[in-house]
C-alpha cells in the first residue's frame, strides 16, 4: 500500500506497533481516583502512626520496639469481608497495643507463575471482565475504609504504576520473591514513602534481597507516572527503611537462628541495619498454612531468648481456614482465601498471643 497512507506516526503503529495488543484503556488518574475517595484525617493519622512504629523499630530493635506483625488475606477479593477482618483486627491491635504493632496485609495484586487470578485490582469481579478502572477504585476506596477504621495496612508493590492511587495510605510495603531482583521495583522501592521489606528469591538466596536494599537505598532516575497520569521523569533520594524478609525457598525453610545470623552477617558485610522480618508463610510452611504456627512459636523462642534481629513476622490469616478454588464468573465464599491457604481468627488470636509474650519475656 502507498506510503503515503500512512502518514506520521499513524502508519508505524498501523505497520510495526502494537501488534499482539487487542485495546488501549485510558486509566482514570491518581487525581480522580484520590478526589473520589479522599483519605479522611481519621485515615491519615492511622496511616502516619504505623508507619511511625514500622521506623522505630527499623532504627534498633530494643526492649522498647514493639514486634511487628504483617497479617491478613494472602489476597483481598471480597471488600465487605476484608472490613469485617480489619475490625476484627482493631480489636486486637488494642489488646496487644504494648508488644505487637499489627498491620493488615492489604494484598491487592497477586504475581502469577504462569497464569491465574492476578487480584482485585486486575480482575475485581472475578471473572475475567478485567475492568481495572473498577479495580483501582475498589482498592483506594478499601484502603481508605480500613485506615479510617484505624488499621494501618501492608501491601506488596507488583505493579510499578498502581501504588499512585493508594500508596499515601500504605504503612509498610513488601517487594515479593519474584520481582526482588527487578530493578523496576528497586526504583520504584527507592521513591516510597513508606518502610518495605524485599523477600528472598524463591530459590532461597537472601543476597539478593541484601543486593536490593543497597540499590533502594541510594537516589535514582527513572520514568514513572504523577498524580495526574502523565508520563514523568522521577528523581529519588532513595529510601533508608528498608529490610530483608525470609520467606524460605526451594531448599526449605530460612526462619531458624542460624538462618538469622547468615542474613544480619551478610547485611553487615555492606554496613546495613542487621533487622529482618520472617515469613511464616509460604516456603517457611511448606506452602501448608497450617505450618505457619510452627513458624511462629520459634520466632517467638529467638525473641524471648533476646534476638536482636528479628523486627517481625508475617502471619497469612482470613475470617476462616483453608481456601477455596478460583474459578472465574463463579461466586466464592467471601470469608475464604482464593489464593493461598490461610488461618483463621482463632489461631492467629492465638499466635498473637504467643508473639506478644515473647516480647514480655525478652523484656523481662
Amino acid at each position: 500500500m502507498p506510503e503515503s497512507n500512512y502518514p506520521g506516526s499513524n502508519r508505524e503503529s498501523i505497520l510495526t506497533e502494537n501488534v499482539h495488543v487487542r485495546e488501549l484503556t485510558p486509566l482514570l488518574s491518581p487525581r480522580d481516583v484520590k478526589e473520589i475517595y479522599p483519605a479522611s484525617d481519621q485515615s491519615l493519622e492511622t496511616t502516619l502512626i504505623g508507619r511511625q512504629a514500622i521506623k522505630s523499630s527499623l532504627v534498633e530493635f530494643n526492649s522498647y520496639s514493639k514486634l511487628v506483625v504483617i497479617t491478613g488475606p494472602c489476597s483481598i477479593h471480597d471488600p465487605e469481608a476484608a472490613i469485617r477482618y480489619a475490625e476484627w483486627l482493631k480489636e486486637q491491635r488494642e489488646e496487644y497495643s504494648q508488644e505487637l504493632e499489627i498491620v493488615m496485609r492489604m494484598y491487592f495484586e497477586k504475581p502469577r507463575t504462569t497464569t491465574g487470578w492476578k487480584g482485585l485490582i486486575n480482575d475485581p469481579g472475578l471473572d475475567y471482565s478485567f475492568d481495572i478502572n473498577k479495580g483501582l477504585l475498589t482498592a483506594r476506596s478499601l484502603a481508605s475504609k480500613i485506615t479510617h477504621i484505624g488499621v494501618p495496612v501492608g501491601a506488596e508493590l507488583l505493579d510499578t504504576i498502581t501504588p499512585h492511587y493508594f500508596a499515601g495510605l500504605v504503612s509498610w510495603g513488601a517487594i515479593g520473591a519474584r520481582t526482588t531482583e527487578s530493578q523496576l521495583h528497586r526504583e520504584l522501592a527507592s521513591g516510597l514513602s513508606f518502610p518495605t521489606g524485599f523477600k528472598n528469591s524463591r530459590d532461597g538466596n537472601i543476597q539478593n534481597a541484601v543486593d536490593s536494599i543497597v540499590a533502594a537505598n541510594g537516589e535514582h532516575h527513572f520514568q514513572g507516572i504523577n498524580d495526574q497520569g502523565e508520563a514523568v521523569a522521577v528523581s529519588t533520594n532513595g529510601n533508608p527503611d528498608t529490610h530483608v524478609v525470609l520467606r524460605g525457598g526451594y531448599d526449605g525453610p530460612n526462619y531458624g537462628s542460624e538462618h538469622i545470623k547468615t542474613a544480619r552477617e551478610l547485611l553487615g558485610k555492606v554496613g546495613l541495619r542487621s533487622l529482618i522480618m520472617v515469613d511464616a508463610s509460604h516456603a517457611n510452611s511448606g506452602k501448608d498454612y497450617r505450618n505457619q504456627i510452627k513458624v511462629v512459636k520459634d520466632v517467638a523462642a529467638q525473641v524471648a531468648f533476646g534476638s536482636s534481629s528479628i523486627l517481625g513476622v508475617m502471619i497469612e490469616s482470613n475470617l476462616r481456614e483453608g481456601s477455596q478454588p478460583f474459578i472465574a464468573g463463579t461466586k466464592h465464599d467471601p470469608e475464604l482465601s482464593v489464593t493461598d491457604g490461610c488461618v483463621g481468627l482463632n489461631e492467629t488470636a492465638d499466635m498473637f498471643g504467643i508473639l506478644a509474650d515473647s516480647i514480655k519475656s525478652r523484656d523481662a
